[in-house]
């Protein structure tokens, strides 16, 4: 089965024998305080600042999810208030989730096809944050790096704060475009569910050590403290932090996997745009379309026979989600999938809408 559901996606296909790797090694029953686990992660924080492109005075956590992040961010940083810009469902319940922790917290949406009119953003008065969803999964539209600089330096006192989970280790991100990034890892970093990465600046934790909020099991001036030693606050989803130091001693430098997908997402775009018949590109303007999650749209009953077509073809499409599940499906473009798979995928279009 073909699987181009954008989350959770395919995984690395070495990861089958990391797997058996980590059970022969006793990486499952290691201590997550031994000297044998500090080693690990000292390596594999080494190996994020280098496959992706992380600035070295940026400092790397590892939770559960980028909900957890969500979280974290709300109880630790955020004394009165964060602003949500967001055009689709996962930024909008990163909003809505703020909101039952910091309830003056508030939100401003745009358009599918707009860009983010920066000078025009209304930020109150005691904004802790602005919150924005690089890839905003659910409908397939992206924020640019370009529009983050416009963010940062218009607003100089919030931290920004990037949902990136469906572009972190796919992208090529300016990680110094803000101030904390997260991503979970199940989309372009091709593992298993249950683990995420956050990356902060030397402005948020000072920002999390002035504030010193130590009310939670997972408060960013804990985990902090911990990662000095390359510890986590409790004990992590260790399999994972393998499997992601594994991956990473294999896969090319951030810019060569960044080139490979931006160019894949440019073919694909180009063939759906030409592709006649009644499914369409949900979002019309260039300049948004997300590079690593397309939204195609038809009418509801014919987005449904396509899915179950493609299942009789062994090909799992992403279902719609939000405001567009029932006329939409997704296709993830994430560096695990493999270009053949892509070429079956298009020759599948191609059978069901012949020129």
């Amino acid at each position: 089965m073909l699987n181009f559901y954008p989350g959770p996606s395919k995984v690395y296909p070495q990861v089958r024998d990391y797997l058996t790797m980590a059970y022969d090694e006793g990486i499952l029953s290691i201590p997550h305080r031994s000297e044998r686990f500090v080693l690990m992660m000292r390596d594999l924080v080494g190996l994020l600042r280098k496959k992706l492109n992380i600035p070295q005075d940026y400092y790397l956590f590892f939770t559960s999810s980028a909900t957890e992040c969500w979280e974290i961010i709300s109880q630790s940083l955020t004394p009165h208030k964060s602003l949500h810009l967001y055009n689709g469902a996962f930024g909008e319940k990163w909003c809505q989730y703020t909101k039952r922790l910091r309830p003056d917290s508030y939100g401003q949406s745009f358009g599918v096809n707009d860009l983010l009119d920066v000078p025009n953003i209304p930020v109150e008065d005691d904004t802790d944050l602005i919150c924005v969803t690089q890839t905003e999964t659910s409908n397939g539209t992206q924020v640019s790096m370009e529009t983050l600089l416009k963010l940062q330096n218009q607003f100089k006192d919030p931290l920004l704060a990037v949902d990136a989970t469906s572009s972190m280790a796919g992208l090529n991100l300016k990680f110094i475009r803000a101030d904390i990034w997260f991503a979970s890892v199940q989309k372009c970093f091709g593992l298993p569910a249950g683990l995420s990465v956050l990356v902060c600046s030397p402005r948020t934790l000072q920002r999390a050590k002035a504030l010193n909020d130590r009310k939670h099991y997972n408060s960013l001036v804990f985990l902090y403290e911990k990662m000095l030693n390359y510890q986590t606050g409790h004990t992590p989803n260790v399999l994972d932090l393998y499997l992601m130091r594994q991956m990473l001693e294999q896969l090319p430098l951030i810019k060569q996997v960044d080139q490979h997908l931006v160019k894949r997402a440019h073919d694909l775009y180009a063939f759906f745009e030409e592709m006649p018949g009644d499914v369409r590109l949900l979002v019309e303007n260039p300049e948004v379309r997300s590079q690593t999650v397309l939204t195609l749209q038809a009418p509801d009953k014919k987005v449904q026979e396509l899915k179950r077509v493609a299942l009789t073809h062994g090909i799992t499409l992403g279902n719609g989600y939000g405001a567009w599940a029932k006329n939409t499906f997704r296709i993830a473009n994430f560096p695990a999938i493999e270009d053949s798979e892509y070429d079956t995928l298009l020759n599948f279009f191609r059978a069901q809408y012949p020129a």
